[in-house]
């Protein structure tokens, strides 16, 4: 059976291909939702990006239809159709405190669809948990918007365990290769191979897919940069920022787990010690993304130190381990070898051999994460951290931010490779807070 879907203004905010992700039903986007995207649609940001696409596309279908908006066109071959509601009067919820509020607008026009054609089920699709609510009290059913979401608590942490055969361990660190039973791994899984009579004796390894075996991980012993994994996690991660073949890794964890760290440090391995890259470029979102930095007095370096400085500060602390020859830290960055710089103005850019590191990548939505990623040139190499439990942007949440889209997408692309990390190492009571509270 067909059904009416009623959109909020935040879900094309969020999407604006949103009205052609409902399959054959018909898409019904209130008058009121055209109202507020109008008054973003100047704005530099990815908000007003998707305010214009949003317009454009509605005037392209207005164009190309035999009918106005109003009365409904076909949005595509086995599609449904989209339509502007218009009510006749603006009347309001006689529940509504607040009576000249949009979002009532919109529900009550959400009321009147479900009202005028009781044939059809009718669902109010808004990102708005609050207005879910309301529009639930009101007997009208609602959902979040689905489309690019993915729950952080099902997302493949990219390890397993895989218990093998008495001796297997053993001939595996002799042969550097085991050949797994199981031919169900995913391109670029940390594998812990474990003893199936002593489950103590384990080895740490990765699925190569082209291979078809579980390789030892190539971590040096001495560790990068003076840091060495605390943990096998750290271990894993480490492996896969410093395999050259893997372009894209994602590293979900909480604060504390040594994300930006192991990132930066095998960053400047790759391009201060190999040469690999010819420069590590590091970024951070400037909340929200877009945003003119000139809110801050200074020029752009002095604009940005507050957003960087948690960069400034791992550099900092990975150039204080020991006594080391060759660049300090600010050579580097006045040298080039290392630059740290806002996503702002990254769309359009082409960015060849180049390790790159974006850092709290929870709060960027899909969009700009496909953004960021598709600006990577031949032998560049992208780092993504993030920990999607702690987002401060107001569009996305932690299951639709675009670092658990990217994980759960590249799963299967043997050019990519995930983590997560779920053990603190920052300090005892790091850890313990990040617990507790």
């Amino acid at each position: 059976m067909k059904k009416n879907y009623v959109l909020d203004t935040n879900v094309l905010l969020h999407d604006p291909n949103a009205i052609f992700q409902f399959e054959d039903n018909d898409v019904i986007i209130p008058i009121f939702v055209i109202e507020e995207i109008d008054q973003f649609k100047r704005e530099g940001t990815e908000r007003g990006r998707n305010c214009r696409q949003v317009a454009h596309y509605l005037d392209e279908l207005r164009e190309s239809g035999d009918k106005r908006l109003s009365e409904g066109v076909s949005l595509g071959e086995h599609l449904g159709t989209l339509r502007v509601a218009v009510p006749k009067s603006r009347e309001d919820l006689p529940v509504a405190l607040d009576h000249s509020a949009q979002d009532h607008a919109i529900l009550k026009t959400a009321l009147d669809v479900r009202d005028a054609d009781p044939s059809r089920p009718t669902i109010f699709v808004t990102m708005d948990t609050n207005l879910r609510i309301r529009a639930d009290a009101l007997g009208m059913s609602a959902e979040t918007y689905e489309n690019s979401k993915v729950d952080p608590e099902t997302l493949e942490s990219g390890i397993v365990d895989l218990e093998v055969e008495k001796g297997e361990v053993d001939a595996f660190f002799q042969s550097g290769a085991l050949t797994p039973k199981s031919n169900n791994l995913k391109p670029n899984t940390s594998v812990v191979l474990r003893d199936s009579e002593s489950h103590t004796h384990t080895a740490l390894g990765r699925y190569d897919s082209s291979k078809k075996q579980v390789l030892p991980l190539r971590v040096p012993r001495e560790g990068v940069m003076g840091i060495r994994p605390k943990n096998r996690e750290q271990a894993f991660a480490l492996d896969l920022l410093l395999d050259d073949g893997v372009r894209l890794v994602t590293l979900i964890g909480k604060a504390g787990t040594g994300k930006t760290l192991l990132a930066l440090a095998a960053g400047l391995r790759k391009v201060v010690e190999e040469g690999t890259f010819t420069r590590m470029l590091v970024s951070r979102p400037v909340m929200p993304m877009g945003r003119d930095i000139g809110f801050l007095p200074g020029d752009v370096d002095e604009k940005l130190n507050p957003w960087m400085q948690p960069i400034f500060d791992n550099l900092e602390f990975l150039y204080s381990q020991g006594k080391r020859e060759g660049h300090a830290f600010h050579e580097l960055l006045e040298s080039g070898l290392v630059q740290v710089e806002p996503l702002t103005y990254i769309r359009g850019r082409s960015l060849p051999h180049q390790y790159l590191i974006v850092d709290e990548a929870q709060n960027l939505t899909p969009h700009e994460i496909k953004t960021i990623i598709t600006r990577a040139g031949e032998g560049t190499k992208i780092v993504l951290t993030g920990d999607p439990h702690q987002i401060d942007n107001p569009y996305v949440d932690h299951a639709s931010n675009g670092l658990s889209v990217v994980a759960d997408r590249f799963s299967n692309e043997r050019i990519a490779g995930h983590i997560t990390l779920s053990k603190g190492e920052r300090s005892e009571l790091a850890e313990i807070a990040a617990n507790l509270l």
